[in-house]
């Protein structure tokens, strides 16, 4: 690790931390490191505020490390579902079942081991051991990469590998060897509700006084942004065919791609191969088009037509096959359903 930067910098953000800093979050009561591990992996690309209810549903039906490990993966994906990017939710999951099996059903303390695991990484690593244990480990997500590139004035995306060393270089630096839990907390807190994306805060800031991109004007440029490409458009139609109890027919979706394992509606490419679909799902009479919407995932955007095929009929070939099922309300619920999918069948 590099040398200790002047304490400055940490002082400050801890002064500012004991005032204005969250101290009433739900993974602080208590700060475990099976709740801290489950807050970071769901607060990535994910605002705390949305976090939240997740994050106390999740641990009121699956409260420790070992009961995620025995759970089976309908489970956790419907405990996730809603907060999207499900593969976090998948290596949660197998990260939790390699700890029962290598570590003794705990988060090992040893860094090497414990970045290790699916889904961890340098960076929730060292959240999990600085703010479980107290063990000084610098982090670097989002927030603190904003606010390290501001107060550094460092330009240049900060996903590429020579910016990203920079700033690890720092975070290292700053990180206190005394009350690391509340320091990483305090960057992270700054991070997330003064040094902001658009519009900081600045007047509100413990370190504005050194900040460089304050100094020169640069807060809306900085951090750089990604190199722009262009976003494709994919276009699908989603069949919902529902029979005369009201039971959805429901299709689980194959292990690569996005949405993988989970629950969603059969699809097809266009309106009449989705007929044709249709008719080898089930028997069907007439369909009704319902209004379109966009889905925006981070590489491409999905158009989607949904097809009603209303009073439709099982065929019996249906109950032979595993990766489709007549659902009620009820099942619906407890299933792990893309958030699009969930939002459309509580529409109807």
């Amino acid at each position: 690790m590099s040398q200790p930067a002047p304490p400055r910098f940490a002082n400050a953000l801890l002064a500012w931390f004991d005032r204005h800093g969250r101290h009433d979050l739900p993974w602080q009561h208590p700060r475990d490191a099976y709740r801290v591990w489950l807050s970071e992996v769901m607060l990535q690309q994910t605002q705390v505020s949305t976090v939240i209810p997740y994050f106390q549903r999740f641990v009121g039906a699956l409260p420790t490390l070992r009961d995620l490990a025995a759970a089976d993966e309908d489970t956790v994906l419907a405990l996730w579902s809603g907060l999207g990017y499900y593969r976090r939710a998948r290596f949660l999951h197998r990260a939790a079942q390699l700890c029962v099996e290598r570590h003794g059903g705990e988060l090992p303390r040893d860094f090497d081991a414990l970045a290790a695991l699916p889904g961890i990484g340098r960076s929730t690593a060292g959240a999990i051991l600085a703010q479980a244990h107290g063990l000084r480990f610098p982090i670097l997500d989002g927030n603190v990469k904003r606010v390290l590139t501001r107060y550094y004035g460092i330009h240049g995306h900060p996903g590429q590998s020579a910016v990203e060393k920079e700033l690890w270089r720092h975070a290292d630096a700053h990180t206190p060897a005394e009350r690391v839990a509340d320091y990483t907390q305090a960057i992270m807190d700054l991070g997330a509700t003064v040094c902001v994306r658009s519009r900081p805060r600045c007047a509100d800031c413990p370190v504005a006084d050194d900040c460089i991109a304050r100094r020169d004007g640069l807060t809306a440029q900085l951090p750089s942004a990604k190199p722009g490409k262009t976003v494709p458009t994919r276009s699908t139609v989603m069949l919902l065919l529902r029979d005369a109890q009201s039971r959805v027919l429901l299709e689980r979706r194959g292990p690569q791609g996005v949405w993988a394992g989970l629950w969603s509606l059969p699809e097809a490419e266009g309106t009449d191969e989705a007929w044709r679909k249709a008719q080898r799902l089930a028997r069907i009479d007439d369909a009704e088009p319902l209004a379109p919407f966009v889905h925006v995932f981070s590489h491409y955007r999905l158009q989607v037509e949904p097809l009603l095929f209303d009073g439709a009929t099982a065929h019996r070939a249906i109950a032979d096959n595993p990766s489709l099922r007549w659902c009620d309300t009820g099942d619906i619920a407890a299933m792990g359903l893309p958030a699009p999918v969930r939002a459309l069948l509580q529409s109807l």
